[in-house]
Order: structure tokens, then C-alpha cells, then sequence
């Protein structure tokens, strides 16, 4: 399996920070937040890594280079305005050769094992399904969630709900993280080049019963202000000493 990261984000909420230096590249407990994504996907056995850039996207090049001394095979996708996530995905679509793939977003912190994407992928496609997502707790800043989790392990648009037999405004909600894997036929008879979001794309294929999920109960993150950097870089430190301590 074939993996990207998300990284052409212009990170305003981040400013005076990301006024010199891209998001991707802040430190997080002594090295850039992007490389513990590199780190864990690699570990994960997942080796060939794509990242899109814009904003200052040159230093991000710069910086990680081929990936060799993660021991991964970085591949970028440059964005000279901004495609959004849908659209970011098909500019990079070729490079997953039409097989399943997993997205992470970078500006994010989580402890979930990308392994697990390595078996979902055959999953996907056996049963039909267009979509995974790994699906969080609602944070302070976004306490309405997104998405609203099935028993039997389905996504469903809130928008959807009311008219389905169980299902009412009382149905918890759950925040999407960011991550997920998926199928080249979600984003079939899109163009490159062109701004896209993905949020349309996976509500109609939620409708139709195609996008499936579970909860993460363990530690996420998103990266969004200076505070929430501040606590990343924390908890990054722990993880390191433990590593250390091993």
C-alpha cells in the first residue's frame, strides 16, 4: 500500500509561525511534525509516501528530500493554488497505481497504527465499500462531530439520519481524523487541477452505504493553534523518553 500525506495547508491559525516555515515542518518534541508521520508509516511497513505542497513547499522538499534516511521513498506533488483535500488527492491519484491507498493529514497527532491500513484495503473492495475512515471523540473545538458511526460499522451523514429506522437526532456524532483509506473509484470522473473538497464526495458515498469507519480511542490531536503545538511537543517528548527507555 501506497500512502499521503497532506501538507499544502497555508497554516494562518499558526501565524507568526508558519510565516517562514510551512506547518508540516514545525518541531514537535526535536524534529519536524511530519517526520513522525514518515516515522510511523514506515514502521508500519509502508514505505512509498506522497506529499502535496504549496506554501513554501520548496523547504519541504529541502528538507526530507527522497525520504532515504527514514527509510521511505518521498514523492511530492506540488499545488500552485490551492486544490483542497479532494482535489489534492487526484492531482497525486496516479501514484497509487489504482490500488487502495491511505491519507493522513499532516497537521495532525495521533497514535493509531497505520498497519492497520494494510488490511483494510482488500477489505474495501470486498465489500464494496469506497471509503475507511478513522473516526475520534469530538474535541473541545469541534463539539458537534461529523459523522455518525453505524452498528454494523457503516458511516452515515447526520443530514441522513432522521428518516432511517433507530436513527434520530439523538445518534452520537464522532469527528473525523483526518485519516483514512480509499478506494481510486471514489474520486472516478474528477479533473486535475481542479479545487475540491472531499466532505461532498464521502457524504454521497455514505448514502449509498459505501464508506466505513471505527472510533479511536487512543491519543489524537488536531494541530491547528500555537497551544496545540505546545501540547504536541509535550507529548512527543514522552513518547521519545519511552522509546529511550525501551
Amino acid at each position: 500500500m501506497r500512502a499521503m500525506i497532506l501538507a499544502a495547508g497555508r497554516g494562518e491559525r499558526m501565524r507568526p509561525l508558519t510565516d517562514t516555515l510551512p506547518k508540516p515542518l514545525l518541531p514537535a518534541a526535536g524534529k519536524p511534525l511530519i517526520a513522525w508521520h514518515i516515522e510511523r508509516l514506515v514502521t508500519a511497513g509502508i514505505r512509498d509516501i506522497v506529499i502535496n505542497h504549496a506554501w513554501l513547499g520548496q523547504l519541504i522538499e529541502e528538507h526530507l528530500g527522497d525520504g532515504r534516511r527514514y527509510g521511505a521513498r518521498i514523492s511530492y506533488s506540488p499545488e500552485t493554488r490551492a486544490l483542497e483535500t479532494a482535489g489534492g488527492i487526484v492531482q497525486a491519484l496516479d501514484f497509487f497505481r489504482g490500488e487502495p491507498f491511505l491519507v493522513v493529514n499532516g497537521d495532525i497527532w495521533c497514535d493509531w497504527n497505520p498497519a492497520e491500513a494494510l488490511r483494510l484495503g482488500p477489505k474495501l473492495a470486498a465489500q464494496g465499500r469506497l471509503a475507511w475512515l478513522l473516526l475520534v471523540p469530538n474535541p473541545p473545538h469541534h463539539p458537534r462531530g461529523d459523522f455518525a458511526l453505524q452498528p454494523d460499522g457503516s458511516l452515515r451523514d447526520p443530514g441522513a439520519l432522521a428518516p432511517q429506522a433507530g436513527a434520530g437526532p439523538d445518534t452520537p456524532l464522532y469527528t473525523f481524523s483526518g485519516i483514512g483509506v480509499y478506494r481510486p473509484e471514489l474520486f472516478a470522473g474528477m479533473e486535475k487541477g481542479q479545487p475540491a473538497p472531499l466532505g461532498p464526495l464521502l457524504r454521497q458515498a455514505m448514502q449509498a452505504g459505501r464508506v466505513a469507519g471505527r472510533v479511536h480511542d487512543g491519543v489524537w490531536m488536531d494541530v491547528g493553534t500555537p497551544e496545540r503545538l505546545r501540547e504536541v511537543d509535550s507529548m512527543g517528548a514522552k513518547v521519545d523518553l519511552a522509546r529511550r527507555q525501551r
